[in-house]
């Protein structure tokens, strides 16, 4: 299985951006996909998750929710994070994650997923 996250860029606070992230290798359909990022000298933070087949299920954390909007398109085996209003503090690292077995409820535990990107960089300047 292979992720590849891209999309990243400098945008001024306030401003949009759409990272993708493109999976193969994999039965994509059935896999949760999710969002972390990473800033300078923090851990590694959820940012959003979405449910395979047959569940229903999308989690954002509190910080990014109603700016940031998770979403996939099964037939072209992406996944898309739409960031609006963006602040200083989103500045990260953005990492593509997924796996087919993630435990419900447990979407923003970086353990549940197997598989990750390479990390794409935003940078949001104020």
């Amino acid at each position: 299985v292979q992720l590849q996250a891209f999309g990243g860029g400098l945008v001024q606070a306030g401003g949009s951006l759409r990272l993708s992230c493109a999976a193969s290798g994999c039965s994509f359909s059935r896999y949760t996909m999710a969002w972390f990022r990473q800033g300078p000298g923090k851990e590694r933070e959820f940012v959003a998750a979405i449910s395979g087949l047959g569940r229903s299920a999308i989690r954002y954390s509190d910080s990014v929710k109603g700016r940031f909007t998770i979403s996939r398109d099964n037939s072209k085996n992406t996944v898309f994070l739409q960031m609006n209003s963006l602040k200083p503090e989103d500045a990260a690292v953005y990492y593509c994650a997924g796996d087919r077995n993630v435990i419900v409820g447990q979407f923003s535990t970086p353990d549940q997923y197997d598989y990750w990107g390479q990390g794409t960089q935003v940078t949001v300047s104020s």
